[in-house]
């Protein structure tokens, strides 16, 4: 599991990827079983990106992939993607742009970002990862 500095250290690696394209996003990271370990909201950023990232991140954690693979995999089951929505309380968001955090081949947790389109959400958590020596997979 991700300590709480090594969970700042993605979320300010996040921050930087983010200020590079000029788009003011949200990160959050969670922990392997999808509880909330460290949040920044950048200036400028979207309110609802706050609830979206920690959705995202949730969902990659969830599944020790990128929230994107659930989208996919969702899209041709809207009611089956809206029964999971409910049953987690409304945590579970297939959406891209977050991304699990692997260290070793083992799952430390998700980061997910929301503020750009869902595809610059990801590629910014990806950098962050990758920025601090973790992996994707």
């Amino acid at each position: 599991m991700l300590t709480h500095d090594q969970a700042l250290s993605l979320l300010q690696s996040a921050r930087e990827e983010s200020t590079k394209l000029g788009v003011p996003m949200s990160f959050a990271v969670m922990d392997p079983s999808g509880h909330l370990v460290a949040f920044v909201r950048m200036d400028g950023a979207p309110w609802i990106s706050a609830e979206v990232a920690q959705g995202k991140a949730w969902t990659a954690a969830a599944y020790g992939a990128p929230s994107a693979a659930q989208k996919a995999k969702m899209e041709p089951m809207p009611n089956f993607a809206s029964a999971i929505t409910t049953m987690t309380h409304g945590k579970f968001t297939p959406q891209t742009g977050a991304v699990p955090v692997y260290s070793d081949g083992t799952l430390v947790g998700a980061l997910g970002g929301s503020g750009g389109t869902g595809q610059q959400d990801e590629d910014v958590c990806a950098a962050a990862v990758a920025a601090c020596g973790y992996s994707t997979d």
